[in-house]
């Protein structure tokens, strides 16, 4: 029996074809259905792996201004060339091209991209005009990419280099008061989650993941006004007298404020590669020197405070030096003879402060320096601030304690002599230095203020007629002060020919608004002393700080007559006022 076959149904056929489509629809959907809800998470990172991307938002670090709010730094937008080098290596002949428009050796590009073959980031070329960052991205090179970063900019320069510090390429504080304020200047980046296209380019903002927090302004104590005054007058000084090196800082007697601090030399902290540890170290804050005669008013004030001496009390200098034991000579300029208390600091005595010294315990004298703030951090709170060297009394023998009476064996910082003198014209009380304004602190009384006014009555004989530092005189104003010279230590001993001329003085002495020290090393020449050296300097700052405080004058009588002299006109000197003016 034969089977004969069906006919050909066309109905059939197409249920047969409609079965199959069903059934691949059900599997395609049940694949979507799965992938959709039950591996959701995996492919979804898969897929933003691939276009999703964490991206930093930059800030910018606070801006540091002076206390008239004029800017000492602040940081400018720039651009940062960045590569995939996975991605860049794949076209290696637009690297020529990519090499002319960064300006950079080939050689050194194909090696800074080979050297992180494996990565996926490598900076190009850092800190670009934003500009020329713009046309090297808009050559369209593979793997080549541009983000916004922040550069430290300093407009003053090497005027204030020393106070200021500087930032590393990463905008982060390294020197100064950029690294002392570290936390307080600097931002907390950001980051927003984007996507990407396969160039790179940003087609989409997904969402703020961290908003940008931006660092805080730092207003300082320091005036610029001031700042570049002292800043050339310690300069002149320098190449008038040969000097190797410098310092100048002046404080706001009433709160310990500083107004200006320059050091020399100096450098440029703009240059990514200026200066060396030698000229951007702050000496006037890290270095320390054996202060000489300047010493000696602490000697007298604790002298005063014994209750054994008066400031005329007599004291025998004759014969002009004093053998100590161990066969070292205690020596003066020349024979003095009989001076009183107020003469040995007016004539600088060697010989009256040692003959002061023995009558003091060696605990008293110590005490007395040490309230002064030396031998200890000024406050500062300044990178590497120095404490000075200032031995226990425990270890002073009869030489040792002679010497230190008038400035050697011990070491201080001329930041720690304008705060020291400071406390005095402030009525015996002591404040912390600071650099930043209105951070001030109540102070420590540190001495009586009667002992205070005295220091400053002897002092002003010093700027005087009969004293070692006339040339620090100020026209038309009172000013008290003392001079220092030290030689310098060199191989165990002291040096024949180097000394350190220093000079810290007060003015107006009426009520003392600035302390000032001027500490210049190795003048050349045959004058080398605190008096002809830093004294000048110090006039020439404060006559001009004077002014532009418009700080009254306090010597009337003085100011009305050279007024008169150079008008050529008595009825000035007739018409001056019969008070003083306030």
């Amino acid at each position: 029996m034969k089977l004969r076959a069906r006919p050909y149904s066309p109905r059939r056929r197409l249920m047969a074809v409609g079965t199959v489509l069903a059934v691949s629809c059900a599997v395609l959907l049940g694949r979507a259905a799965w992938l959709q809800l039950v591996e959701q998470d995996f492919y979804q990172q898969q897929g933003d792996a691939r276009f999703l991307r964490e991206v930093p938002i930059p800030t910018s670090r606070g801006m540091i201004t002076d206390r008239n709010g004029e800017p000492l730094a602040i940081s400018s937008p720039v651009e940062s060339v960045w590569a995939n080098p996975k991605e860049l290596l794949q076209h290696p002949d637009r690297l020529p091209e990519l090499a002319a428009a960064l300006d950079i050796p080939r050689d050194t590009l194909e090696q800074r991209i080979a050297q992180r073959a494996d990565k996926e980031f490598v900076y190009l070329r850092r800190h670009m005009n934003p500009d020329i960052a713009e046309a090297v991205v808009g050559l369209g090179i593979p793997g080549v990419y541009s983000q916004r970063e922040f550069r430290r900019f300093y407009p003053h320069g090497e005027v204030m280099a020393h106070v200021l510090g500087f930032t590393n390429i990463d905008d982060q504080g390294q020197e100064g008061l950029e690294l002392a304020f570290e936390d307080w200047l600097s931002g907390e980046p950001g980051s927003q989650r984007v996507i990407r296209d396969r160039r790179g380019r940003v087609v989409e903002y997904v969402d703020l993941v961290k908003p940008a927090e931006p660092g805080r302004d730092l207003t300082l104590s320091i005036d610029r006004r001031l700042q570049y005054l002292a800043y050339r007058e310690l300069k002149t000084a320098l190449v008038e007298h040969g000097a190797s090196s410098g310092s100048v800082v002046v404080l706001d007697v009433a709160t310990g404020e500083i107004l200006a601090m320059v050091n020399l030399p100096s450098y440029n902290p703009n240059a990514r590669d200026g200066g060396t540890g030698e000229t951007r170290r702050n000496r006037a804050v890290t270095d320390v020197v054996e202060p000489g005669s300047v010493m000696k008013t602490f000697t007298l004030a604790a002298a005063l405070e014994s209750g054994k001496f008066t400031p005329d009390t007599p004291i025998q200098t004759a014969p002009g030096y004093m053998p100590l034991p161990g066969g070292y000579t205690v020596k003066d300029y020349r024979n003095y003879g009989v001076l009183t208390l107020t003469g040995v600091l007016t004539k600088s005595s060697n010989v009256g402060a040692t003959r002061i010294a023995a009558e003091l315990g060696n605990a008293h004298q110590y005490d007395m320096y040490r309230r002064f703030g030396l031998g200890q951090p000024s406050g500062s709170g300044f990178p590497g601030e120095s404490a000075g060297v200032l031995r226990r009394p425990e270890t002073w023998g009869p030489t040792e304690k002679a010497t230190i009476s008038y400035g050697y064996g011990l070491s201080v910082t001329p930041l720690q002599l304008a705060r020291a003198y400071a406390a005095i014209g402030n009525g015996g009380r002591l404040h912390k230095a600071s650099f930043v304004k209105g951070a001030r602190d109540e102070g420590v009384q540190v001495v009586d203020p009667v002992i205070a006014r005295q220091l400053m009555t002897m002092m002003e004989t010093v700027t005087g007629p009969e004293g070692t530092a006339r040339r620090a005189a100020v026209l038309g104003y009172r000013v008290a002060g003392k001079t220092g010279t030290s030689r310098k230590a060199s191989g165990g001993g002291y040096a024949a020919n180097r000394y350190a001329a220093v000079f810290v003085g007060l003015v107006p002495a009426s009520r003392p608004r600035f302390a000032t020290a001027v500490v210049i090393h190795e003048p050349q020449g045959l004058e080398y002393g605190g008096g002809a050296v830093s004294a000048p300097v110090f006039h020439r700052v404060m006559d001009g700080a004077l002014r532009l405080m418009d700080v009254p004058p306090d010597a009337i009588e003085q100011w009305y007559a050279a007024r008169a002299a150079r008008q050529g006109r008595a009825a000035v000197v007739a018409a001056r006022p019969r008070e003083p003016l306030e």
